[in-house]
């Protein structure tokens, strides 16, 4: 990322070491190469690797990876980002292919597929995505799919071709409070990412929609909870909240560390504002337990539907 683009910002927390709840142990196990392998032999990349996740050892020596389509490269520079940004890559036209074979090798019965943006193309990359969940659709009727997109910004019916291609989670990050974007994702806009996930869920209610913030970039508690009624305006079923880690010195400063006690009351809250799925703690991402989470977000509905059902009058 070119210094130019990215403001390094001091915070208390820049030389101090990370907490005890954060440490990780390194990736070791012989599962985790193996995953490794397969997503080298299908040229496949993933954002665990690209964004440096703190989760990839736990994940990997499962099976489970985060697929990131359309290159390595992206055409932003968002202060919090690990991805490298640059001239992005050509289409691998086999894309879907090798995602296919991958998905199969690995045994996934859910698959997550996200991409770098990719404001040079006409459509944004929106048609690779719908072409992987084509391919999946083909090749694993019974694998679940979960797509976490850009934002499509300018990026006309881009947003209506990857909901017409039915995946079963439609998954956007807003990252961060309104306050922040220009010095954390200055190429995007608060409400334009809102307004897509309304659409999402507009255009096909039986899509999950999905959202994610990171905490500890300076944002105020009171922030985080308006973020959450902007969701729930929006009908998202599903927020994930983890700690942000700077992931180089050029990159947005830790301005302080999140307690885990603070996290639990941000799921309390998130669960009584009526999100049928929260993910709230210190390690968690977009995609970590997508599988479990998916499984139980589905339930959820099935119960809330019930119960809906049950409150109604017998004549109604």
């Amino acid at each position: 990322m070119p210094e130019s683009q990215v403001t390094p910002l001091k915070s208390r927390s820049d030389h101090e070491p990370k907490p005890r709840w954060l440490r990780v142990k390194a990736p070791t196990s012989p599962e985790y190469n193996a995953t490794r392998r397969l997503m080298r032999t299908h040229r496949l990349n993933t954002v665990c690797e690209e964004a440096a996740c703190p989760n990839i050892g736990e994940c990997w020596a499962k099976g489970h990876a985060t697929v990131m389509i359309l290159g390595s490269v992206c055409t932003r520079a968002c202060a919090f980002c690990n991805v490298a940004t640059g001239r992005p890559d050509q289409l691998d036209p086999h894309e879907p292919d090798e995602l296919a074979q991958a998905v199969s090798a690995l045994g996934l019965d859910h698959v997550v597929i996200t991409s770098v943006d990719r404001d040079d193309l006409d459509d944004g990359g929106a048609f690779q995505f719908v072409r992987c969940i084509e391919r999946l659709r083909e090749t694993a009727p019974e694998t679940t799919i979960e797509v976490l997109t850009p934002d499509f910004r300018n990026k006309a019916g881009a947003i209506e071709a990857v909901t017409d291609a039915k995946p079963d989670v439609y998954n956007h990050n807003l990252e961060t409070v309104p306050r922040l974007y220009t010095e954390v994702r200055p190429g995007a806009r608060y409400y334009h990412s809102l307004r897509l996930l309304d659409q999402v869920k507009r255009r096909d209610p039986s899509i999950f929609t999905k959202s994610g913030v990171m905490v500890g970039l300076g944002e105020e508690r009171g922030e985080i909870l308006q973020v959450m009624d902007d969701l729930r305006s929006a009908d998202v079923d599903f927020l994930t909240i983890g700690q942000y880690l700077r992931p180089t010195e050029r990159h947005h400063a830790v301005m302080r560390y999140v307690t885990p006690d603070e996290f639990a009351e941000y799921e309390r809250l998130a669960y009584a504002k009526g999100f049928l799925m929260v993910s709230s703690s210190p390690l968690t991402r977009s995609s970590y337990h997508a599988g479990d989470d998916f499984r139980t977000l589905r339930a959820n509905r099935e119960a809330k539907l019930a119960a809906d059902a049950s409150a109604r009058p017998a004549d109604a």
